[in-house]
């Protein structure tokens, strides 16, 4: 029997059938065309089993604010109030306080990265400096180019003003620049409104852009009048190697896009985006219509938190952690996960990629993982297009060294279980025209 009820709350048609429940949104009709094109982010649809005390998440790029000393963040608070009171809970300006951009210019600096406070924006984390870009420089249909994978929340702020997105694929040394190469030949100068990659340590797939294609990109762009959008949230967290320049030093006019949310703390929602002053402005016009401004009161605990504080001190112990966590996971992958499955090694950052046999979907096989009490975030959510589905995201940034090793090797399980019927079914001969090589897929290419 059918019984049709409505929420008081939210006001929809619901129809019970048995165990199934089905939503009926009666404001369908109202909704602007572009939300077609927008999917629910699958890192946060993971909270709600990831949140379970029996299961371990390698899922969500959570940075381990319990290594920020609370009684640090408690005093720069209270001098906030006591010092700026009319400052911090009054409106602030639309670009942000200049005493914060001028430390966000510093802290650039140091990476070899010139610039003055007036070439900053403070933005609301840099998911919104993302939002905003795409606000201001995409058209319906026009075409923007991304690595493969690539960032989900740039997919999820890109998506809703309907661009077409093409996606490079990418290896151990970052995005392939001679495919960058041949897909600007088939677009043409100017046929793409932007580029967007994150050179390092990028999320999802943990590789870092090589000096030498950095300097290769950039005269592509240049030469095909491709605007560059740099995403920097993770180069301050390097475990291995030397010190990488970013492409916005190399180049002033690379839109640089950076986050407080890895070196301090996500819970302030504060990030920068740094661009020549000519779309700096067009941004500001977006922002204005956001949200008039951002957060004063956050803001002056930034500052204060940036120039009273050892922050450098808290930073080294964090990248001292992640790194822990970091080769933890590579040694239990070594250990534990069969033969046919490959991943890449991080210099730095929060995640490994991981790619698997083709015939092995990630979103089925995380059902399962769930069962065992573990998360990953299924590789197909980092395209736009579906890819990726043998593929998954780990991320090694939250949990316990220990807490990483049983959860890779309870994955490894549900892995082998899937394996197992494989190999019985190519050794049988089921599978004609299959062989391991073929089940890996391209040796270089992340994409699955």
């Amino acid at each position: 029997m059918l019984r049709c009820a409505q929420s008081s709350a939210e006001e929809e048609a619901v129809v019970d059938m048995g165990t199934a429940r089905i939503l009926f949104d009666k404001w369908q009709d109202s909704y602007a065309a572009r939300m077609d094109s927008v999917r629910s982010s699958a890192i946060r649809d993971l909270f709600a089993a990831a949140s379970r005390p029996d299961v371990i998440s390698l899922s969500g790029g959570m940075p381990d604010v319990a290594s920020v000393p609370a009684f640090d963040v408690a005093r720069v608070a209270h001098d906030a109030i006591e010092e700026h009171s009319a400052l911090a809970l009054q409106y602030g300006s639309s670009e942000g306080r200049p005493g914060l951009r001028l430390i966000v210019a510093e802290l650039m600096a140091e990476s070899g990265v010139r610039l003055g406070p007036d070439d900053l924006i403070i933005t609301t984390g840099a998911q919104q400096a993302l939002d905003l870009l795409g606000k201001i420089m995409i058209d319906r249909g026009d075409t923007i180019i991304t690595e493969g994978p690539t960032y989900v929340g740039a997919l999820q702020a890109f998506s809703a003003y309907r661009p077409n997105i093409v996606c490079i694929p990418m290896d151990d040394g970052g995005m392939r620049v001679d495919l960058l190469e041949r897909e600007l030949e088939r677009i043409g100068p100017g046929g793409a409104k932007f580029l967007y990659t994150i050179p390092n340590f990028q999320n999802p797939a943990g590789v870092t852009l090589t000096p030498e294609r950095r300097r290769r990109l950039l005269e592509l762009t240049h030469e095909y009048r491709v605007p560059v959008i740099e995403d920097d949230p993770y180069g301050r967290l390097r475990f291995d190697g030397g010190h990488v320049k970013p492409l916005k030093a190399l180049d002033d006019e690379v839109v640089y896009v950076g986050t407080f949310s890895k070196i301090f703390a996500p819970g302030l929602r504060l990030g920068w985006m740094a661009a020549p002053r000519p779309i700096v402005g067009k941004v500001l016009l977006a922002k204005q219509a956001a949200d008039l401004c951002g957060s004063a009161f956050t803001q002056v605990i930034a500052e204060a938190y940036f120039s009273k504080t050892r922050w450098r001190r808290v930073l080294q112990e964090l990248t001292r952690v992640y790194h822990e966590r970091r080769d933890a996971m590579l040694e239990a992958l070594e250990e534990h996960f069969p033969p046919e499955v490959r991943w890449t090694v991080p210099q730095g950052g929060f995640f490994i990629w991981v790619i698997m046999p083709r015939f092995i979907d990630s979103n089925t096989l995380l059902a399962e993982a769930v069962e065992h009490g573990v998360t990953f975030v299924p590789g197909d959510g980092f395209f736009p297009d579906g890819r990726g589905r043998n593929c998954m995201r780990l991320a090694f940034c939250y949990a316990e060294p220990d807490a990483i090793r049983e959860g890779i090797q309870r994955l490894a399980e549900v892995l082998e279980d899937r394996l197992e019927l494989y190999r019985a079914f190519l050794n049988a001969g089921a599978l004609p025209g299959e062989s391991d090589a073929s089940t890996a897929g391209d040796t270089r290419a992340l994409g699955g």
